[in-house]
């Protein structure tokens, strides 16, 4: 069945290839940007893959701007079957380093934003009694890494605000939650990431100086490595395979590289069917 999806992020990367796969496979997609002028590489992906997208400018970090582009797809559609919160930014930079100003933006692109989003979409789906919110989060949501301690806080803040939704919203109005967790993905956030590093002064020249080095040099051999990185379109696809699912994940990795990273903390729950089932027991029932 065709679902009316809106997917944030859509500028660049995995943002453009969700919202061309699930395109391809026959849904109605609503893909979302924070500055149209950017759309020039998704409007190409289309037509490459000839297909038809709903572009709407939607800022995550703007509570009008979400609730204005909820509002349309809801006067065109009706309804809105999935949100994919994929709008996100990464930040390398040491807590001592990172300005107050630095902090809140980490926090509020990577997680307020998924919030406001979801929170625009969510008094809809609960009339409907149906829905799905995926939240692109990431390995660093489960595992802490070194330079990325903010953007790992946002991630691990979306991970808990993703289970605990999973725990009461889902089997009361019949809305499910999933968090996708990427590895590394080639496309330009890690460039991205790097130039932030650049534009907010670069490697200083502290005693955190020579760690970094380090890491940005591990950082580099993993991108060349073929099992720590993966393409964008296949991260897509593992996004797709969870739109089709009837019974999805609360939890999924991308890639093995993503699962032997996090095995220790999912082993014994892969897929987090069985904690959020004892949460709803001990806390519910």
């Amino acid at each position: 069945m065709s679902k009316i999806i809106l997917v944030t992020g859509t500028s660049t990367g995995l943002g453009i290839d969700i919202a061309v796969q699930l395109a391809e496979i026959g849904h109605t997609v609503y893909a979302t940007m924070r500055n149209l002028d950017k759309r020039g590489a998704l409007d190409a992906a289309a037509k490459a893959a000839n297909v038809s997208l709903n572009v709407l400018k939607l800022d995550v970090q703007k509570r009008e701007s979400v609730s204005d582009a909820v509002a349309r797809i809801i006067a065109v559609e009706g309804r809105i079957d999935v949100l994919i919160n994929n709008a996100g930014a990464g930040f390398v930079r040491t807590t001592e380093q990172a300005s107050e100003d630095e902090i809140n933006w980490v926090m509020d692109v990577n997680f307020h934003g998924v919030v406001r989003a979801t929170k625009a979409v969510l008094p809809h789906m609960r009339a409907a009694r149906s829905g799905h919110i995926i939240n692109i989060t990431s390995v660093g949501g489960l595992v802490g890494q070194p330079f990325n301690e903010l953007y790992c806080a946002a991630k691990f803040a979306v991970e808990g605000y993703t289970e605990a939704l999973a725990s009461y919203v889902t089997p009361s109005f019949g809305i499910n939650f999933t968090a996708v967790e990427p590895g590394g993905i080639r496309t330009e956030f890690a460039n991205n990431v790097m130039a932030g590093v650049a534009a907010t002064g670069g490697m200083l020249d502290d005693e955190y100086k020579p760690i970094l080095e380090k890491y940005i040099g591990g950082s580099s051999t993993r991108q060349g490595a073929s099992d720590a990185y993966q393409d964008s379109h296949e991260c897509a696809a593992v996004v797709t395979g969870v739109v089709a699912n009837p019974n999805p994940p609360v939890r999924i990795r991308t890639s093995a590289w993503a699962e032997e990273l996090t095995s220790l903390k999912t082993s014994t729950d892969p897929d987090g069917k069985k904690l959020q089932a004892l949460v709803i027991e001990r806390f519910l029932n």
